[in-house]
């Protein structure tokens, strides 16, 4: 029964860890990439509900994609949206907007 007990803590401590990775990683996104054009980070991840982001971020974030390719004052962006880089780490992304939403009651610190 211990083990068992041991084991379950093991397992909860790994799975807290890698939640907190992805916000950090999407974070790290946002700062990298999206700060650029979206200088008032914690403004701008704001001003969106948790199920708004979700439908940006959706198959892969395709509709994020779509909207900064087909901005002409996206520009800066039409690179990294258009690599693998931002598929690989869309995931990642998306967790930092969801949790950082308008109704999620926590603030960003994006510095």
């Amino acid at each position: 029964m211990r083990k068992f007990l041991m084991f379950v803590l093991l397992i909860s401590v790994f799975t807290s860890l890698n939640l907190s990775a992805a916000i950090y990683k999407g974070q790290r996104e946002f700062v990298r990439n999206c700060a650029k054009c979206h200088k008032a980070g914690q403004a701008f991840v704001a001003t969106k509900r948790k199920i708004e982001w979700r439908s940006y971020t959706r198959a892969k974030g395709d509709r994020l994609k779509d909207i900064h390719l087909e901005s002409k004052e996206a520009s800066k962006s039409h690179r990294y949206f258009s690599s693998k880089k931002f598929s690989k780490n869309v995931r990642h992304l998306e967790d930092f907007l969801l949790e950082y939403a308008k109704d999620s009651g926590n603030v960003p610190a994006c510095n």
